[in-house]
């Protein structure tokens, strides 16, 4: 497990998800309005959309705020115009950091995103000093205790996804970027509930942190999540179970 994996499930240890909420629907508002614009308002006709709704009802937001987001989207309602960047940087050890994001001012937001990187021993870099190192694909979690491994295997692969990991409390299986939709709806064909489904961006490999680089990165991992228009943070640090124990507790 690397990257997003390994801090989602430390802060899940910590009790840090329903501090979160707050911050993820304003996120997820981003995403949604985002979606609606660049691919209309109508989710069986827009991937994206459709997926970012999925999420947003995954996360208990009201039906009216989805509604409303994707309104502002399509231009039915007034709304901000937010323009989508990637950003790539590095963090302790070299470990490559890769940032998705939705602002409505460029200059603000690389001014501090920068300062974030150097608060914690990380610099931000050119685009493209990192991005090679990361593959897209789709992510979708399933509960463990809702499915049996190797029914979850053959209906996943069946219906063209790659890999599938178990990371304790959720099964993690991996589909081609392009058939994240098509495998989640076999899932749910055959009643098993998603907990999540995105795309997301695979390290082709992972730096092995010690005690001391693990708590500065995830320090700065955590300030890059928290900052509200940063949508994604992935990075290829790796670290001991024994030691992911340690600083969750």
């Amino acid at each position: 497990m690397s990257g997003h994996s390994k801090w989602a499930t430390i802060k899940r240890k910590k009790g840090k998800l329903d501090a979160e909420r707050g911050r993820m629907f304003t996120k997820l508002i981003k995403e949604i309005t985002v979606a609606a614009r660049q691919g209309g308002g109508d989710p069986e006709a827009n991937p994206r959309l459709r997926t970012a709704i999925a999420t947003a009802k995954a996360a208990n937001m009201p039906a009216d705020n989805i509604k409303k987001a994707i309104q502002k989207g399509t231009g039915e309602l007034p709304g901000v115009n937010y323009e989508e960047v990637t950003y790539e940087g590095y963090g302790p050890a070299g470990v490559a950091i890769y940032l998705t994001v939705t602002t409505d001012n460029k200059n603000r937001t690389v001014a501090e995103i920068r300062h974030i990187f150097s608060r914690f021993n990380g610099n931000l870099g050119e685009n493209g000093c990192v991005s090679w190192m990361f593959e897209k694909k789709g992510v979708i979690t399933v509960p463990t205790n809702v499915v049996d491994e190797d029914t979850l295997l053959e209906i996943a692969l069946d219906s063209g996804a790659l890999d599938l990991s178990n990371q304790g409390d959720t099964f993690e299986v991996a589909t081609p970027a392009n058939d994240l939709e098509k495998v989640r709806a076999a899932l749910e064909k055959k009643s098993i509930p998603v907990q999540s489904a995105e795309t997301t961006m695979i390290p082709q490999n992972t730096i092995r942190l010690d005690e001391r680089q693990a708590e500065t990165m995830l320090k700065l991992f955590e300030a890059l999540e928290e900052h509200d228009d940063v949508q994604k943070v992935y990075a290829n640090f790796d670290i001991d179970e024994s030691l992911m124990n340690k600083l969750a507790g």
